[in-house]
């Protein structure tokens, strides 16, 4: 059996189906024990049996024991289950806990069966394991040798799986709804039809007023908010699939032809579905949403120029008027017009010196010293503070973005001259710079101008680039201009790592000096999940390279144990601090600043 335990753990490692695993380990347990069958079953959900293996038994056997109830009177392994222990029923004919089933098994020459519960790691049956025999007999004292150690081996067995689909379901489900969630939907998306079009659609549902929900009822009224639309949508379109991709969206496919037949009344009728008030907590709040639509057509049959052409349509609903519905229709500008009221906004913001720097800081996470810093644009209107979010479609436009970051690296190497000055043993700052400052042309210039004014070395600075400043760089402009600027001393990060589509391509063929994991993997970072082993992966291959790893959106200090523990030593987070402005930060300095170079 020792060797039987190898055989199967090495199936296991070989990530083989679990019904060829046990069906293996009965067949070799009835090698050890000649003349017996055996079976394995699972308990389901509902608390049903649910034949796993049983390769001697005839399938109209185990299409029988498919959905058996546990108890007392349910033959051998109902039992064995109900009173989580081992029962031998030595004489199948007389036996009670046999007389509703016995018919099924007599007639096979089967005379005797002796089950086990399978205990998981909780100390709860998972499953149970029996040998039949052709004798009316209980067990040797050899089958009950066998017996122990593959309960051991099924108990590995069935707790991994569980383990795997448990963390199969969550990747595609959302925890708070109980939808599909994004990855989900990517996979409904690439499996649509492209050919007729019409015949399916995308709606688009944004929750309004989250944020101002959360903040005045709080994040727990917030989330039962979200709970509630998601059945009041689900109810509302039957049975068509809806998926939660984001904190307040939702996406439902529409594909029944009843729903398809007017698309604007549908989406009226989840609006009004949506709107009816609700309480929680003792605080009544009532639901608003707004919806963007979008079907294919000839000239765009595309799944994905669907989606996008439905998140536009959203995007134009919200601006011209929430709680509404926008069909997209051919030249919809919406975006135009936002990145023109952006240009406006951060024009004036700049003639009037409202442009600053908020600064968030990067830690050792075993010894929360700080390393360096993330310098943030801001925006100044009034008394709040907005970000770069909030005008980010002005950064598109080629002059706007070289302006704001000549603003920004004039007050960053300002700053930087006073920690300096301050005996701050100040190690480096990352200063995000967009496409448009790369192809620019300028963007040497603009750096050292700069800081050569403030007589700060280039050492201390970082460029901050996403995967997006190299997409289309055929002429390879981008990548010399970076190779210019580190050969002057500055290096380079690659920021928001793993939300691109070829990450591991580009830290082959581009120069880099830091990779800065985004935040979506440490959000769901957990023991054995993906994405720990992905960060774990990549540390590795980032060590090789000679790169340093920064996790970003740290939150908690369980997160940041997890990191260390597979190797990350760098964070970035609320763990910390979030981003605060000048003063702030040079407490920060004067308090945590590290006195060596990380």
């Amino acid at each position: 059996m020792l060797k039987v335990q190898d055989i199967i753990l090495g199936m296991m490692a070989a990530d083989e189906p679990l019904h060829a695993i046990l069906s293996r380990l009965c067949l070799e347990a009835e090698k050890a024990s000649p003349g017996t069958a055996c079976s394995i079953l699972a308990i389901d959900p509902l608390g049903l049996l649910q034949p796993l293996a049983a390769p001697s038994l005839p399938p109209g056997l185990l299409a029988a024991l498919d959905g058996l109830a546990i108890g007392p009177e349910s033959g051998s392994c109902g039992s064995a289950v109900y009173w989580q222990q081992e029962v031998a029923a030595t004489d199948i004919e007389h036996d009670a806990r046999w007389a509703k089933h016995k018919h099924l098994v007599l007639p096979l020459g089967l005379r005797a069966c002796w089950s086990t519960p399978i205990l998981g790691a909780s100390g709860a049956p998972v499953g149970v394991f029996a040998f039949y025999f052709k004798e009316r007999r209980g067990p040797s004292a050899a089958e009950r040798r066998i017996v122990r150690q593959v309960s051991q081996i099924c108990q590995i067995a069935l707790d991994r799986h569980r383990r795997s689909e448990e963390q199969h379901r969550r990747t595609l489900v959302d925890e708070l709804t109980g939808l599909p969630n994004r990855l989900a939907f990517e996979a409904a998306l690439a499996a649509l039809p492209s050919d007729p079009p019409g015949n399916w659609a995308i709606l688009m549902v944004d929750v309004d007023n989250l944020k101002i929900v959360n903040d005045t009822f709080g994040h727990r009224t917030g989330d039962h908010l979200l709970k509630t639309v998601a059945e009041r949508v689900s109810l509302a379109i039957a049975a068509e699939p809806i998926f939660r991709i984001g904190g307040d969206e939702f996406v439902i496919l529409l594909q029944s032809p009843a729903l398809l037949r007017d698309i604007e009344h549908t989406a009226e009728s989840i609006l009004s579905s949506i709107s009816q008030p609700t309480e929680c907590g003792g605080d009544t709040v009532v639901p608003r949403a707004t919806i963007g639509g979008a079907a294919p057509s000839i000239d765009n049959p595309s799944a994905e120029r669907v989606r996008q052409n439905a998140a536009f349509a959203l995007y134009h609903a919200k601006e011209t008027g929430r709680g509404g519905f926008v069909r997209y229709w051919p030249g919809l500008g919406s975006q135009m017009t936002r990145r023109l009221g952006h240009l406006k906004d951060v024009d004036a913001a700049l003639r009037e010196g409202r442009i600053d720097a908020f600064y968030q800081p990067i830690f050792l996470l075993g010894t929360r010293e700080v390393v360096g810093l993330e310098a943030l644009c801001r925006m100044r209107i009034g008394n709040e503070i907005v970000s770069a979010a909030s005008f980010q479609e002005a950064t598109k436009d080629a002059h706007m973005a070289a302006a704001l970051t000549a603003r920004m690296l004039d007050i960053v190497a300002s700053d930087v001259r006073s920690w300096i000055d301050l005996g701050i043993p100040f190690q480096h700052v990352g200063i995000n710079v967009s496409s448009a400052d790369m192809h620019s042309g300028g963007l040497a210039k603009l750096i050292t101008t700069a800081f050569g004014r403030h007589r700060v070395p280039l050492s201390h600075i970082v460029l901050e680039v996403t995967e997006t400043v190299y997409m289309n760089d055929d002429d390879d402009f981008v990548q010399k201009s970076i190779e210019v600027l580190r050969a002057e001393g500055l290096k380079v990060a690659l920021d928001d790592f793993g939300t691109g589509y070829a990450s591991l391509t580009h830290l082959l063929s581009v120069p880099v000096d830091i990779i800065k994991i985004d935040k979506s993997f440490i959000d769901r970072l957990a023991v054995n999940d993906a994405s720990a082993i992905i960060i774990e992966g990549l540390i590795g291959i980032a060590k090789g390279l000679g790169i340093r790893v920064v996790a970003e959106g740290v939150e908690t200090e369980g997160q940041a144990e997890h990191l260390a523990a597979i190797g990350c030593t760098l964070g970035q987070g609320y763990l910390l601090s979030r981003a605060v402005d000048r003063h702030a930060t040079t407490r920060l300095l004067l308090d945590h600043a590290q006195a060596r170079a990380a």
